[in-house]
């Protein structure tokens, strides 16, 4: 049986690859015609990470917690949270966001990097 924690990031991941089916939809279907290529470019790249995050956050909600259960509910939330602010920095700046938005997405990606090392490190000491 899952720990609360891990049926939380199941869930999670369940609405992240739900969101990035939909927003690659939108993509390829209502904003192919409206957006610039380098715009539309910057909206799939944002689909694609948010389906790998997705894909790893299933993997985490999935690891025995053990001894490591807290470290999990860490990592969950770092991925996720990195997802919103880098995925959805880069949907808002393909929408016409002011670029300054832009200083957000290296946050994002740096909230998963964190997140992946402590996954390793909540592993490796278990």
């Amino acid at each position: 049986m899952r720990s609360p924690d891990g049926r939380r990031a199941l869930a999670a991941a369940g609405v992240l690859l739900a969101l990035a089916t939909v927003c690659g939809a939108f993509g390829a279907h209502a904003l192919r015609h409206v957006l610039e290529p380098e715009r539309l470019q910057v909206w799939e790249v944002a689909v694609r990470y948010q389906f790998l995050q997705g894909l790893g956050l299933l993997g985490v909600g999935l690891t025995p917690p053990g001894r490591r259960g807290r470290a999990l509910a860490a990592v969950a939330v770092l991925l996720l949270g990195g997802t919103i602010v880098f995925c959805g920095s880069l949907y808002a700046l393909s929408l016409g966001a002011p670029r300054g938005l832009g200083m957000l997405t290296p946050v994002g990606g740096a909230a998963w990097i964190a997140g992946w090392l402590t996954y390793a490190w909540a592993l490796w000491r278990d």
